[in-house]
């Protein structure tokens, strides 16, 4: 159980709030669980604190090592994750929806861990390629992302207390940044519990993560151009927010994620008795019930051909008939509560408004059967289907939201209409459109992509692995244009990146070499009396240069390699069909050049090299004809130490390694990078 009275985390400690405080009520029993509050708290020595202490820790950090921590943090509370479904159940969550949020929100922490492989075993990251400024070479360019030295405050809604947290939490996290998270008040019990293990663990580093467990009226006034806000809610308070004048007036960052009036269109091909006919009313009656409907990505607007209106209705109606409503800890009970009275109260004045322009023809707002529970204590409402006959006209289903589980159905005429109406929710975070027809499939994507964050294509092909219509995917962007606020949470390396200045750096090679750890083009050489690859990973320079021995190439070597390749193009082997080509006679394979240079620089002794690990990039740029001398630049480009699998694996790193083939007269004719896996002399 949490405490009666919550406390926030502030300044490296819990602190009980002041005053009467906010009262969160069981929405299942309508008891009192605990109150919480933020009144009286200095904001500014909040900010001060995380960018004072919390950054510096987290920047010191390697994106390897922040990744590991995430790592850490998720195996931790993966292993406790079952102390908090009791409290989830308080928030009129059923064991399913409690799942999404606790296990969901963990396995996002394990999907971003593994980013880290994705980025440099550095503090910054290194974006693209160098980009040349000059005829000789003296002076380029390049891009480096930093981790912005402000703070994160994620303002989150009251339906995902723990997803919504960690899933920002592990984009900020792995990009450097500190984080003060403010919970919706409603459901912040939850939080609080979670963040007290996360704190108590010692995983994170001292001011890496600050809790604010109340309204947090005055948390915005004292952020700056380094500060990023992420809002989850409602689009009105939203809008409220990032209109503030201090966000304005210092550029804060902001992205925004509200509610929105997501659509599921069916198909003209899927008929009654087909396999996605049956995908699509399952995926409608989920989501109107998953959650109570509390969900940003919910289906509000069912748009189906207007000959199939009435069985859509009567088939998603028997769907709807076997969700048991109820206490969330009983036995078969499919459905919980709203998370509060007071959210019932507001879903009953939607439903009004919409119900005064369409009908109901499923469910009731008032009377209807619940389980192990009390109908007037708890938060409970009934699925509600509408019908809307003429939705160009009758458009409040396109801008009311009923956050609860309530759909609209309604018809369309052709595709186009289909297209037409989807769009005019101004803009959403999901639609699916139900078909096994590529060129409908097609044109939806093509006409809707635009007012939409996500589109899931929903058929049998791919149902038993789909993760389905209302799931945000941590690889994926989160968000959508318009209503749904503009903004992109998530979005595996992309969401990371938000957190990231991304400054752009000139001058000579050697200095772009320097500051990046990247060996540039043109840069100096270091070169030894050891052969690179007798050396191990520790041993090795970035920069550090090895200038081979020189080969003669003669029409046998590219007739030889024919024969040995089985690569007969007639550029190579047949100098009677180069007419109209851009070749003057027979030219040496590629692949052959390739073959060669790693023929002049590899030592074959036996030492720290374990194996070839691949190639990254690799281009061909002047033609080798017979009577060329070729010889290769083998510089090491890059290092990336690598993590032990498990005791038993060796210690040992990815080497790159940019082979620059050049000819007699010094001009490079093939040029790319190859990858090493090398040893470690270092084994504890």
């Amino acid at each position: 159980m949490p405490n009666t009275n919550l406390h926030n985390y502030l300044l490296g400690q819990w602190t009980p709030h002041d005053g009467d405080g906010f009262p969160q009520y069981d929405a299942v029993t309508g008891e009192l669980i605990a109150t919480c509050g933020s009144e009286g708290l200095d904001y500014a020595a909040i900010m001060d604190y995380a960018r004072r202490v919390g950054g510096p820790n987290l920047r010191k950090m390697t994106f390897r090592e922040r990744g590991q921590m995430l790592k850490k943090l998720a195996l931790h509370l993966h292993s406790i994750r079952k102390k908090y479904y009791p409290l989830s159940y308080r928030t009129g969550a059923t064991k399913g929806d409690s799942w999404i949020d606790i296990d969901g929100g963990i396995g996002t922490l394990f999907a971003y861990a593994s980013l880290r492989r994705q980025f440099p075993d550095k503090p910054f990251h290194i974006d693209g390629e160098a980009v040349g400024l000059s005829k000789e070479g003296t002076f380029i360019g390049h891009h480096i992302m930093v981790p912005k030295h402000g703070v994160a405050v994620h303002i989150n809604a009251f339906n995902f207390p723990i997803w919504g947290m960690l899933e920002k939490l592990s984009v900020n996290l792995l990009a450097g940044v500190p984080a003060v998270v403010k919970p919706s008040e409603i459901t912040s019990f939850l939080t609080e519990a979670m963040v007290r293990d996360i704190i108590d663990s010692g995983i994170l580093p001292e001011g890496a993560v600050q809790l604010v467990c109340g309204k947090g009226h005055g948390i915005l006034d004292t952020l700056g151009e380094q500060d990023t806000v992420t809002f989850t809610g409602s689009a009105s308070t939203g809008r409220k927010l990032k209109a503030l004048p201090n966000i304005i007036e210092n550029t804060v960052t902001f992205n925004m994620e509200a509610d929105s009036l997501n659509a599921a269109i069916l198909g003209e091909d899927a008929v009654p008795g087909s396999p996605t006919f049956d995908l699509f009313i399952k995926e409608v009656r989920r989501e109107m019930t998953v959650k109570c409907g509390q969900k940003c990505t919910a289906i509000r607007r069912i748009i189906v051909p207007e000959n199939l209106v009435e069985d859509v209705q009567l088939a998603l109606s028997q769907q709807l008939q076997k969700t048991t409503i109820g206490n969330p800890t009983v036995e078969g009970v499919r459905m919980g509560a709203l998370v509060s009275k007071k959210q019932l109260e507001t879903l009953r004045q939607r439903i009004q408004e919409l119900a005064g322009e369409t009908n109901i023809v499923y469910g009731q707002t008032d009377s209807f059967e619940v389980m192990g529970a009390d109908q007037d204590k708890g938060a409970f409402c009934s699925p509600i289907l509408l019908l809307n006959d003429d939705p160009f006209n009758k458009q409040g289903a396109h801008n009311i939201e009923a956050f609860g589980p309530v759909s609209t159905l309604m018809p369309y005429k052709g595709l186009e209409e289909a297209i037409e109406l989807a769009n005019m929710g101004k803009g959403s975070l999901v639609s699916t459109v139900a078909t096994a027809d590529e060129r409908i499939a097609t044109d939806y994507v093509m006409g809707a992509a635009a007012y939409h964050g996500r589109i899931l294509i929903l058929n049998e092909e791919s149902a038993k692995e789909s993760t389905g219509h209302g799931s945000p995917m941590p690889l994926l962007v989160h968000g959508g244009p318009g209503r749904a606020g503009g903004g992109e949470e998530m979005g595996g390396v992309r969401g990371v990146k938000h957190y990231l200045q991304r400054t752009a750096i000139q001058g000579h090679p050697t200095m772009i070499t320097a500051v990046t750890g990247q060996y540039q083009k043109g840069a100096a050489y270091k070169e030894k009396a050891i052969h690179p690859f007798q050396q191990h990973f520790e041993d090795l320079e970035v920069g550090e240069t090895l200038i081979t021995a020189k080969h003669t190439v003669t029409e046998a070597d590219i007739v030889n390699f024919a024969n040995v390749s089985g690569d007969h193009f007639y550029a190579h082997v047949d100098e009677t069909s180069l007419e109209g080509t851009i070749f003057e006679r027979r030219v040496a394979h590629g692949y052959y050049l390739l073959s060669k240079a790693a023929g002049l620089f590899v030592d074959g002794r036996k030492g720290p090299v374990l194996l070839n690990y691949g190639i990254e990039d690799f281009r061909f740029t002047k033609p080798v004809y017979p009577g060329a001398t070729i010889g290769v630049r083998f510089s090491c480009k890059e290092k990336i130490r690598q993590e032990k699998r498990d005791e038993e694996d060796i210690r040992k790193g990815i080497v790159k390694w940019m082979v620059d083939v050049y000819d007699e007269t010094g001009e490079t004719v093939a040029i790319g990078t190859i990858l090493t896996m090398v040893k470690m002399r270092d084994q504890r």
